[in-house]
């Protein structure tokens, strides 16, 4: 009864509302035609209609659901066209409590996906190159070509990106030479215009060869993978040893749905052995690809078969590190790492899932010796504002304490966190090698 009352002190003034409107508007309706008096009568109880069902609704509500007009105001914010990426862009930008997760609802999801990722990128780079000192339209400058190619921008991913031109002999050379024994490559990639007509011929090349010019070397390794799309053609590996092709597979691997979106393509060469990933999974581990006793002196990308009207292969952030040892052990044995291999997006503490690789380490030797205890220790480049980096190192090593315990369970009182900003630069902060050496994170036994 006390529920009907509610009710029923909204609804009688507004009945009276209707009751006034008919009578006041009475001799203007006669003197229209009964086709306009019907119209008009339909138009003012619409409206007298729409008002007292909004408070018949709101009385409902306040009587039967204590506090759900607030989310009913949230549900038509985002039927007026707020997006989901609207919201996580002013999330992204807004500052970040280090005692919570990561910056991201998305974030542990997508870097749990690479909790069993084994690369372990080197952590003395040699060579990097996100081509931000370089020109739109322009080949870049630490790069050679016998074809031609140019930097270019994509509205869905930000930086710049060199597009490659297919071409039977082409290959594009980015300035390193003289590569050690062990050392890691990474790059992303970004393809454009793929469809069911992409050539089954199309593929992308990744060489380490005894030379860097644009000869075939006598001794190397190669690995392509495709982009076509209608069937699924795999992973080629071949090798050259004194001239001699020794190795020649192709893997199967239904990459499809993975090339056709922005990748991450890993590669780790241990003297002989060759491994190469494609975002979180391993495709070609060979043991004996590259030649003993002979140094590799260039990195080569070679493309074929791809359509230049149409479509468009992309590669850019690259980086080449020597290392990619086993970290376990040092950490073991000096009781103290630092690594340029855990990356972070620009400007924010959200992981790079790729990263995962040395995290799961760290893990490794968590487990094995449950009485170490780590300070993680995070510093940044000289880029921005000293007081914003001092937050941002502390709250990127925050993120890494929160991979440990959100992905692998370690105990939360086993980590304790740090953040140097750019107080302890161990290279030139003017160049785009010694900003990424700069880049860091500690681990410290304590």
């Amino acid at each position: 009864m006390k529920t009907l009352g509610h009710l029923l002190k909204f609804i009688l003034p507004f009945a009276c509302i209707l009751f006034t409107y008919q009578n006041s508007n009475a001799q203007i309706l006669r003197k229209l035609g009964k086709v306009a008096e019907r119209a008009a009568e339909r138009t003012v109880e619409r409206r007298v209609e729409k008002e007292t069902s909004e408070k018949t609704d709101q009385a409902l509500d306040s009587i039967l659901e204590p506090g759900s007009g607030k989310k009913k105001k949230k549900r038509n914010s985002q039927q007026s066209g707020t997006s989901s990426n609207e919201n996580e862009i002013t999330r992204s930008n807004e500052e970040i409590d280090p005692n919570t997760q990561t910056s991201s609802e998305s974030g542990p999801q997508s870097i749990k996906v690479y909790s069993k990722f084994d690369f372990v990128p080197g952590d003395k780079p040699i060579f990097v190159d996100d081509f931000s000192d370089e020109f739109i339209g322009d080949f870049p400058s630490r790069w050679n070509t016998n074809g031609s190619g140019e930097l270019v921008t994509i509205e869905e991913h930000p930086n710049k990106w060199l597009k490659l031109l297919p071409g039977h002999t082409t290959a594009y050379i980015p300035d390193v030479t003289n590569l050690p024994d062990e050392f890691t490559l990474e790059f992303d990639v970004v393809a454009t215009g793929l469809d069911n007509k992409t050539s089954s011929q199309s593929y992308l090349g990744i060489v380490v060869s005894d030379n860097n010019t644009f000869k075939k070397g006598a001794n190397l390794g190669r690995v392509e993978y495709s982009f076509c799309q209608f069937i699924d053609r795999g992973v080629i590996v071949e090798n050259n040893i004194s001239s001699k092709r020794i190795i020649r597979n192709e893997v199967g691997a239904d990459i499809r749905n993975v090339v056709n979106q922005k990748h991450h393509v890993s590669v780790a060469v241990n003297k002989e052995r060759f491994r190469l990933w494609i975002n979180e999974n391993k495709f070609i581990d060979v043991p004996r690809l590259l030649p003993s006793n002979v140094q590799m002196q260039g990195i080569k990308f070679t493309l074929r078969g791809t359509d230049t009207e149409k479509e468009s292969i992309l590669i850019g952030n690259m980086k080449v590190a020597k290392g990619g040892v086993d970290l376990r052990r040092q950490l073991l044995a000096d009781g103290k790492i630092s690594t340029n291999g855990i990356l972070f997006d620009s400007g924010s503490d959200i992981i790079q899932p790729q990263s995962m690789g040395i995290i799961r380490q760290i893990y490794q030797v968590l487990q094995q010796d449950e009485s170490i205890q780590l300070k993680i220790v995070g510093h940044t480049d000289a880029d921005g504002d000293d007081t914003k980096n001092m937050i941002l190192s502390q709250n990127r090593a925050e993120a890494v304490k929160n991979a440990l315990v959100s992905i692998y369970k370690v105990s939360s009182e086993r980590l304790s966190t740090n953040g140097k900003g750019e107080t302890e630069p161990v290279a030139d902060n003017t160049s785009v090698d010694g900003k990424a050496q700069n880049r860091r994170v500690e681990f410290i036994k304590v």
